[in-house]
């Protein structure tokens, strides 16, 4: 009686184990039975079309009268055209619309005398498990995108110190198809994340509704189980590409299967490959990473007639959205205060930008791109340029400023010498002079401002004695200009005039030293 109820508790076990998706030979090995006689229960089991729920509550007796009676499997036949029927049909219901009801009335049309709706069902679920353990959500055409970071890294050789440097391993997969998208990167910072999740798409031609990442400090600023703060910068690429995030939710394992069940088959295809060589750049690194990538999509999927690739091809290009014309421009910030000229400096190019005179003085929000730099005021856009990589560089919308404002912003060198070439050669060589002896242009534009402006208040001869007398001296200043008009000295004697002009130790003139 103790063996009976042994063999009972053991087919029990065994048809426990092969629902939970375990193979034959795993349940041969661990339950110490020999693989017909695991055979012959599974085949039994299936053929009766019974449920883990209904061999759970069976007797020990109505067991053995069920499966040591050498009772024969009557519909062997039917299960075979059932099974054969189901690899296409995990492949149609990933289309939108299409429910295992509307599997089942096809079913059902081609095999009259087949299985009913509920034993259809149970059979499906049990191949599904079967065939791939690791899956349990059903992944529509077109929607997800999952992404993550392989836990174990690469490395390539740094050539200026032949140390190994360690870089990451990306993986995106579509849902649906299981097509694979892998590359190697620098860091797992938001620049290189945004960039490799960009890659991704364009790899696989097309935008999926919504891209779910892990919980990465480069995905997600705030974990919540609700609402989940995303990294502003994938936020712009995801509206840049219409698309939506949807972060794996915490606790949720399931979210994560798909593409943690790749990366350990990609330990496997594609980190085993390439222990043991060197790469001296992440493009040779990646080259290699794509021709492994291309084998492991073409590869037939466990139990199913078709490849990765087939079912991208086939059935999932054409659901995903098309791609923009545009590459994504990773989009950056700074703040700054409005000065008092009307202008915003952006710090990282030392170069300056004009906001509506209105907003002098207010702190603004500085967000540029490779190719414009937008200031936000409170939210609100106040100005948008073109980005000028030049330093110390002012660029202006005259519009912007107050009429004070608008004279003073078409200040420049070249102005200035142009002006003062047009009342004399001397003059012009003067205001060089000017400019050349400040650290920086603009320090000098005022004094050239003054100094011109002695034409209308003192005439253009007199300047132009004044600009002679101080070129004389080698003395660059608009007080030296103001001194020797105030004291009339661009007329007088060269011996009288050396005491009049500013006191400075090094004023002597060129002619003291003839």
């Amino acid at each position: 009686m103790a063996n009976k109820l042994t063999d009972m508790s053991k087919i029990r076990k065994v048809i426990k184990l092969y629902c939970g998706g375990n193979s034959k030979q795993f349940i041969s090995s661990y339950l110490s039975l020999s693989r017909n006689t695991v055979k012959k229960y599974i085949s039994l089991f299936e053929s009766e079309g019974l449920s883990i729920e209904c061999i759970e509550n069976k007797s020990d007796s109505e067991l053995e009268e069920l499966f040591c009676s050498g009772k024969a499997a009557p519909v062997n036949v039917k299960l075979d055209a059932l099974y054969c029927f189901f690899p296409q049909m995990e492949r149609d219901l990933k289309k939108v619309g299409i429910t295992v009801t509307h599997m089942w009335e096809k079913y059902i049309a081609l095999h009259p005398d087949g299985l009913g709706s509920t034993q259809f069902r149970h059979h499906y679920k049990i191949w599904s498990k079967r065939v791939n353990s690791s899956m349990h959500m059903d992944h529509k055409s077109g929607d997800k995108m999952y992404i993550d970071y392989a836990g174990k890294t690469l490395s390539i050789i740094d050539t200026s110190t032949g140390e190994a440097k360690e870089v990451q391993f990306f993986v995106a997969i579509l849902g649906a198809s299981q097509y694979t998208y892998a590359e190697a990167s620098m860091s797992q910072k938001k620049e290189d994340f945004v960039r490799s999740v960009e890659n991704a798409m364009r790899f696989f031609g097309g935008v999926p509704a919504a891209i779910v990442p892990d919980n990465l400090k480069s995905a997600v600023t705030k974990s919540c189980r609700y609402e989940p703060e995303i990294n502003e910068t994938l936020q712009d690429l995801a509206d840049h590409y219409e698309t939506t995030i949807l972060p794996a939710r915490s606790y949720k394992p399931q979210d994560k299967a798909l593409v943690e069940n790749v990366i350990k088959i990609l330990y496997t295809r594609v980190h085993a490959h390439l222990h043991g060589k060197e790469y001296y750049s992440i493009e040779d690194l990646n080259k290699a990473i794509a021709t492994l990538m291309n084998s492991h999509n073409r590869r037939k999927l466990t139990a199913r007639p078709y490849s990765r690739l087939d079912l991208f091809t086939e059935d999932e290009k054409q659901e995903l959205r098309p791609l923009p014309n545009k590459h994504f421009e990773i989009r950056y910030q700074s703040f700054a205060t409005v000065m008092q000229n009307g202008h915003v400096q952006l710090s990282e190019d030392k170069n300056y930008y004009s906001v509506p005179y209105q907003y002098i003085r207010k702190k603004v929000k500085l967000s540029y791109t490779s190719g414009t730099v937008e200031i936000y005021y409170k939210y609100n856009r106040i100005a948008l340029h073109k980005r000028n990589y030049k330093q110390y560089v002012y660029t202006t919308t005259s519009e912007h400023l107050a009429s004070t404002h608008r004279f003073v912003s078409q200040w420049s060198a070249e102005r200035f010498i142009e002006w003062a070439e047009k009342i004399d050669s001397s003059v012009k060589e003067y205001i060089v002079h000017i400019i050349e002896s400040r650290t920086h242009p603009e320090q000098a534009y005022k004094s050239c401002m003054g100094i011109l402006g002695f034409e209308k208040k003192a005439g253009g001869e007199r300047l132009i004695g004044a600009c002679k007398r101080a070129l004389d001296f080698e003395v660059y200043s608009f007080k030296a200009i103001q001194k020797i008009l105030e004291n009339n000295l661009e007329t007088a004697p060269f011996e009288d005039r050396n005491q009049e002009l500013p006191d400075h130790h090094n004023i002597r003139g060129k002619h003291y030293y003839n």
